[in-house]
């Protein structure tokens, strides 16, 4: 894998990103950032973002761009991310897309690629029943199937429009799935 790649995993939950952005992760000793993690992470050591995250999580609501935005960019910078990343779970909407064009642009050091994992409803909403969390039952999946479709389906025509999205069927055996992500990545 060339040096400085940035992976962007892009997929409905249930698709199977943050398995095999763990799989590549260690593939190619580059770390896997996931914003919900992240996010849970700077609200659990109390940093500046993570106390101003802190106030909209207590009230239920999603956390701003902006805010995320600042996350993302601090993670970055670290290290570990030097030599490249996979981002899993943003960007998730077109402005963030565009941001993270610019910020990348800043930097002037990494060239993105767009991966979404295709997977059918049908598969998606049993592999989540099967999960069995308490608040995944078929209708609450399919509505966040939804709120997906409506949000991501700019990002995907976006990394599609500038020849970077690369579309993968996630409806296969783990290990399939893998070395296809492997092919496509070197």
């Amino acid at each position: 894998m060339s040096t400085g790649k940035g992976l962007i995993f892009l997929g409905p939950p249930g698709s199977g990103k943050g398995t095999q952005a763990q799989q590549l992760s260690e593939a190619f000793k580059i770390p896997h950032i996931s914003t919900g993690e992240m996010l849970r992470e700077a609200i659990a050591q109390q940093t500046a973002l993570g106390q101003k995250a802190q106030t909209y999580v207590d009230k239920g609501e999603l956390v701003p761009d902006e805010l995320l935005l600042d996350l993302i960019e601090d993670r970055l910078n670290h290290e570990d991310a030097q030599q490249g990343w996979i981002l899993d779970g943003f960007p998730r909407n077109l402005p963030q897309a565009e941001f993270l064009d610019q910020l990348l642009h800043k930097f002037n050091k990494f060239s993105q690629q767009a991966i979404n994992l295709d997977v059918p409803d049908e598969v998606i909403i049993d592999r989540l029943l099967l999960r069995g969390r308490k608040d995944d039952n078929e209708q609450t999946i399919r509505r966040r199937l939804e709120v997906y479709r409506e949000k991501t389906q700019p990002v995907l025509d976006y990394y599609r429009q500038h020849d970077r999205l690369s579309c993968i069927d996630g409806n296969r055996q783990l290990e399939e799935v893998t070395t296809t992500l492997k092919e496509v990545v070197t």
